[in-house]
């Protein structure tokens, strides 16, 4: 299956161009690092591109001082990973082991050069993708999560770092190893997180530590936009790399993590030039890149709380901690969430063992217990499909008598024939079972009653539209999906019934609610945007 990046590990090292470090030499400057110095901390901002002249550059361990890893950067090599486009911070202290000498570039100048040398960029987005996914695969980063089994705010933040590829080490509290029982010790031997050295993160929220991260960027600085989509979907990404290709100042706000509801699909096998699959998360965050790359920015975990439009005709949308964010036009990409089922202590049970995605992070949670997966769908049959590894069994519960109307047939044939899942027909769950955690579930089927003793189960079922924050400046359908195209009096498909506002995706009524439609979307409505606002000059 394909992967966020390249294979570090395997990558033959081909230095920078003699051209390019020419080019970047043109408006870098020549430093020197004495031995023993630190180049980069923890936490530092990425605003320098550092390119090694002489010397030697290692990653240090934040605890012992000691080298981190056996590979370190010498000549012809340069700094950083991916965090460098959305001027990110630094998740490893870096110290020269010897007199080293560099260039150091401003990361704004080094950006227009490489959005003007293609051959270089495409240099340093394969090295720095490579080593984000280096970082993530050896839990290498700034942040420590510990106990997220047993708390849900813990969980909120740890579900929110996998889903962005985000390097963290994650703990059980049970271990008995010193690394384990340090990071315990700074808690009080309770669940929470861990930023920088031994910095305990006070009720800890995906908020708090993207602040520390660099990802929720300082929007204060800029408050007009050509162009805000709202929601990271596939959708929304795809608009947000032709936005920045085609030159508009674009900014995508996402409240939970880029990929949205595709990002909760461990494996999409029938997405165009993936033969051997790919997940949902990994899918999105490639085009995030691309999209970065091209100068659109992305802050997270943010929420659009409300939408007003401005005499002038413009628009400002309020978040969720009341900053206020204004463009000329407004693209809402803000897909659906599974509904929630009328079962009681649903929400009490919420993050302790019932999950509404089913990735890497959540299938841990499935190691010795049998897991149950409710819906119809593709996302439920990818997840049936990929809990099946590390659960003791899957049931997969399905309402109606078949699967042939809402399932992709490979997918239900491989579900059908695996002797790792049982398909239960024409049942529904009505209740659950257990006190802090999910211990159990009931199945209600023609047959009658059954209860499966179960710690994980999966809601993956319903599409409610995202669309309470439009303030009702568009008309939607009886289910709450945008009403656009010709139903709005519309030629475009895309445009809504009001001068400005877009919708693309799975929260527009009509659409085909696919991961491919909504990217084939969000790449076409950039046009029809872009001749919008050229109208407006």
């Amino acid at each position: 299956m394909e992967h966020l990046g390249n294979d570090l590990e395997t990558m033959r090292r081909v230095p920078l161009a003699d051209s390019h470090v020419a080019a970047i030499c043109e408006f870098g400057e020549e430093k020197t690092y004495p031995a023993g110095t630190i180049v980069a901390d923890i936490g530092d901002r990425m605003d320098t591109f550092v390119y090694v002249l002489d010397g030697e550059i290692e990653v240090v361990d934040q605890y012992t001082g000691k080298r981190l890893l056996d590979a370190s950067l010498g000549p012809t090599q340069f700094m950083g990973e991916i965090a460098f486009l959305n001027r990110g911070t630094h998740y490893l202290r870096m110290r020269a082991t010897c007199d080293t000498r560099v260039i150091e570039a401003p990361r704004e100048e080094m950006l227009e050069l490489m959005s003007r040398v293609p051959e270089l960029s495409d240099h340093i987005l394969t090295v720095y993708a490579a080593r984000r996914r280096r970082q993530f695969e050896l839990s290498n980063g700034s942040v420590k999560v510990i106990g997220a089994d047993r708390n849900a705010k813990v969980q909120e933040v740890e579900r929110f770092l996998s889903r962005n590829r985000i390097p963290f080490s994650s703990y059980d509290m049970e271990n008995g190893d010193s690394e384990t029982l340090a990071a315990c010790n700074i808690l009080d031997h309770e669940p929470g997180v861990i930023v920088g050295t031994d910095t305990k993160l006070e009720d800890p929220t995906p908020r708090k530590v993207a602040q520390f991260l660099g990802l929720d960027l300082d929007i204060c600085a800029q408050r007009d936009f050509d162009l805000l989509i709202v929601g990271g979907g596939p959708a929304g990404v795809a608009a947000a790399v032709y936005a920045g290709s085609e030159g508009l100042d674009a900014l995508v706000i996402e409240d939970t993590a880029v990929g949205g509801q595709a990002g909760t699909s461990s494996r999409i096998e029938n997405y165009m030039g993936f033969p051997t699959g790919i997940s949902g998360t990994d899918l999105t965050w490639r085009g995030q890149i691309q999209a970065m790359k091209f100068g659109t920015r992305f802050v997270m975990p943010r929420r659009v709380v409300g939408l007003a439009q401005r005499e002038d005709g413009g628009f400002c949308a309020t978040l969720d901690d009341g900053d206020e964010i204004c463009a000329k036009s407004i693209l809402v990409s803000t897909g659906v969430q599974y509904r929630r089922l009328p079962l009681d202590r649903l929400e009490q049970l919420e993050g302790a063992g019932v999950f509404y995605s089913a990735t890497e992070m959540e299938a841990r949670f499935c190691s010795k217990t049998e897991a149950v997966v409710i819906g119809g769908g593709n996302s439920a049959g990818q997840a049936a499909m990929y809990l099946s590894r590390t659960a003791a069994h899957v049931h997969l519960v399905v309402r109606s008598g078949s699967l042939a109307a809402s399932m992709s047939s490979y997918l239900s044939e491989r579900l059908e024939a695996d002797p790792r899942v049982t398909i239960h027909y024409v049942t529904t769950v009505t209740a659950l079972h257990g006190d802090d955690w999910l211990e159990g579930v009931t199945f209600t089927s023609p047959e009658g009653e059954r209860q499966i003793n179960t710690r994980a189960l999966f809601i993956m079922i319903g599409a409610a539209p995202n669309t309470e924050w439009l303030g009702g400046l568009v008309d939607t359908d009886e289910k709450g999906f945008v009403i656009t195209g010709a139903d709005a009096g519309r030629q475009s498909p895309f445009e809504t019934g009001t001068d400005g506002i877009f919708a693309v995706g799975d929260v527009r009524s009509g659409s085909v609610k696919r991961v491919a439609s909504a990217v084939g979307e969000g790449s076409v409505v950039v046009s029809r945007i872009w001749s919008y606002l050229d109208g407006l000059q």
